[in-house]
């Protein structure tokens, strides 16, 4: 296996990890999670299906055959937290861009596990 694999599972678990239990807070209701969805201007009902729809994209990123579509699928659910942060008028580096910072660790982790996304994603020099 090579480095690039390795670091590649590295951020992919790391990022999993966070999906997973941001999906669990929310699945769970527990009270600091329905504290702060409130405060970002988000109703307390809508804690449960945000964790159901989070936790459809950690699964997809999670299994080797759909980790590109679940990738795909949390940077839609990243675009909106960036959007609402942004509207709340939340920090920019800590807060708003957050959201940015997981995506990316996601799709580098994502494209260094696997070779053909990488080359997609950064070709090299075309070959003639």
């Amino acid at each position: 296996m090579t480095a690039a694999r390795k670091a590649g599972i590295g951020l992919s678990a790391l990022a999993t990890l966070f999906f997973g239990l941001d999906a669990l807070g929310k699945l769970l209701e527990v009270e600091p999670v329905l504290r702060g969805t409130q405060a970002l201007g988000w109703p307390a009902a809508s804690v449960f299906p945000l964790g159901v729809l989070l936790a459809i994209g950690t699964v997809l990123h999670a299994w080797p055959r759909t980790a590109l579509l679940g990738a795909i699928y949390l940077t839609a659910f990243l675009g909106g937290a960036v959007a609402t942060h942004y509207r709340i008028g939340s920090p920019l580096a800590t807060h708003v861009l957050f959201g940015v910072y997981v995506g990316v660790a996601m799709w580098v982790g994502l494209a260094l596990r696997q070779p053909a996304l990488r080359r997609l994603l950064w070709p090299g020099p075309v070959q003639r």
